[in-house]
């Protein structure tokens, strides 16, 4: 039988983009230990609709640590205190009893409060429009499975692509930068020879939107610390060179 625990809970409220803000603190009494953070959230929510008051929203999908919506700085760390865990995957066993929880929304200037918990992350797919694809004519074009690739290479590109968007990088940045973000979803496609056709027009392009829109890397190392998939910050430096690269071969011409 599952142990129970009483947390008390600031949660930060907001009614929308422009409206003031405020933490809001709930007494959530007898969770199960082995609840997930959101359980418990919905719990909460639970509770406070049955007594006719207004739930927190707060973003989920599949909650099992794939989707990325689920992202929360709790007790000012981007996801908890647990490393490599997504929110919905934090257990309230790693709380004590009695503790005092402080639940925020993603802390950047690029993602505005949509309502309390919940941000608009649209500024990340926006990056993802300019160049996250990789575009393969069909009929003469063998098989993906067919093309000998180094286990180095795709091992390392498969360490990229287990990124899911979260936002995480961004928001444990101090200067709110997306370069992890950013340098994994163009390295999961520029490291596979399917990639190498628009290698780098893709470079340039995502790097250039994603100035538009997040502030600058200055090597901190959040991200990293931050990242519930563990996407190492090499990435960037190899984007940092994929960018500088694509300048010199795209004015000198093929």
């Amino acid at each position: 039988m599952a142990k129970t625990i009483s947390v008390t809970l600031r949660i930060w409220r907001q009614d929308g983009p422009n409206a003031p803000g405020e933490f809001v603190v709930y007494q959530v009494e007898d969770i199960p230990d082995d609840a997930s953070f959101l359980e418990m959230l919905d719990i909460l929510n639970e509770r406070l609709i049955a007594r006719n008051k207004e739930p927190v929203c707060f973003e989920s999908d599949c909650r099992e640590g794939i989707c990325g919506t689920c992202g929360l700085m709790i007790n000012g760390q981007a996801h908890g205190p647990q490393k490599a865990t997504a929110t919905c995957q934090l257990h309230m066993r790693e709380f004590k009893d009695n503790d005092v929880i402080v639940v925020e929304p993603w802390r950047a200037e690029s993602f505005p409060v949509i309502k309390d918990l919940t941000v608009d992350r649209s500024a990340m797919d926006e990056i993802i429009k300019v160049g996250g694809y990789i575009s393969v004519n069909t009929g003469a074009a063998p098989d993906a499975n067919l093309i000998p690739i180094p286990h180095q290479t795709s091992s390392a590109a498969f360490d990229a692509a287990a990124c899911i968007g979260c936002g995480a990088c961004v928001a444990a940045c101090p200067n709110s930068a997306a370069q992890l973000f950013c340098s994994a979803k163009v390295q999961h496609l520029n490291l596979l020879p399917q990639g190498q056709a628009e290698r780098w027009e893709r470079a340039e392009a995502m790097v250039e939107k994603m100035e538009e829109f997040f502030g600058s890397c200055t090597n901190h190392g959040e991200c990293e610390e931050a990242c519930p998939k563990e996407i190492s910050i090499d990435f960037i430096a190899w984007t940092n060179r994929d960018y500088v690269k694509s300048k010199l071969k795209r004015r000198i011409g093929p």
